[in-house]
């Protein structure tokens, strides 16, 4: 692919966040695959909010999920010390990690998104079951909870509450769960997730072979096209960069409803990018490195 820009590369991974050890999967596996690819790697382990580089680092590949790595803040930090690094800049970052910020934003733009309230701890809800109950901030399926009987209600409540003062309470979609994932201007084939029970929390997504993951998605062509598009669309109004991955919803009338765009998805052996990419010929080492080829200060 060319002379590499970069030579001496750090990967941020861990962090402070409640997805700290999905986050260190993430980076093991990109500091191998950037080494095999000729990268000279250091890993750093991100412990708090403060950000300390070996010297002679010359960009980064953030793998951090969560608070301080997917919301925009070691982002400004890069920014601010005019280091180069991958994924989307610090105001799209911020958005996409704000689930209530880009949902009003897919509504308003006429993008297909579950209907929804948000609720602090104590509030009523206005909405009938069965809901969905999320963090306003949070990722990694931690927090969130499919409520079905008003006996879960509370205890649904309680726990997203944890992790944030806003919670967002959506309609919950029957159907199946697929999601696309884009690589610069590249966007790849549609992805199924088949969870235990239909239910892809935290135990589905960080199990192996609890889950099965078909790529190209058996969806109708047409299906496809309209779910690849749609990710495209939501991509570019967040003003996302270099990679992402978009997660939908597609009800039994295959409708689709974007659930929300994840900024910096996962880079583990069960991760779902990394799957699509491959589905579309391109290995994980290539993937990592095509990422690391469009890292700039933005």
């Amino acid at each position: 692919m060319g002379e590499k820009e970069y030579q001496h590369i750090a990967v941020l991974m861990g962090g402070p966040s409640a997805e700290r050890e999905v986050s260190l999967n993430s980076g093991r596996a990109v500091a191998e695959a950037l080494r095999s690819s000729g990268y000279d790697v250091s890993e750093v382990d991100v412990q708090t909010t403060e950000l300390h580089l070996p010297d002679g680092v010359e960009a980064v590949f953030i793998a951090l999920h969560g608070t301080f790595g997917e919301d925009g803040q070691v982002q400004a930090i890069l920014r601010e010390r005019g280091i180069p690094y991958t994924g989307s800049k610090v105001e799209s970052s911020q958005l996409a990690f704000d689930k209530l910020a880009s949902k009003r934003l897919f509504d308003q733009k006429g993008l297909p998104t579950p209907p929804y309230e948000v609720l602090a701890s104590g509030d009523s809800r206005t909405m009938s079951l069965p809901v969905v109950v999320k963090p306003v901030h949070q990722g990694s399926s931690i927090g969130i909870h499919r409520v079905f009987r008003e006996a879960d209600w509370d205890a649904a409540m309680a726990d997203a509450a944890q992790y944030d003062g806003q919670i967002l309470v959506e309609l919950f979609i029957e159907g199946r769960e697929l999601t696309v994932g884009i690589v610069g201007d590249e966007v790849l084939p549609v992805l199924e997730i088949r969870a235990p029970e239909g239910y892809y929390d935290y135990q589905a997504k960080y199990t192996k072979g609890l889950t099965e993951y078909l790529v190209p998605a058996p969806i109708p062509d047409e299906r496809a096209h309209a779910c690849r598009e749609c990710a495209g669309r939501a991509f570019r109004l967040l003003g996302c960069e270099a990679v992402a991955r978009v997660d939908f919803r597609m009800n039994p009338d295959g409708e689709l409803f974007i659930l929300e765009v994840n900024t910096i998805p996962g880079f583990t052996a069960t991760s779902l990018l990394p799957k699509s990419a491959k589905a579309q010929g391109i290995e994980f080492p290539d993937l990592c490195d095509r990422i690391m080829r469009m890292a700039r200060v933005h």
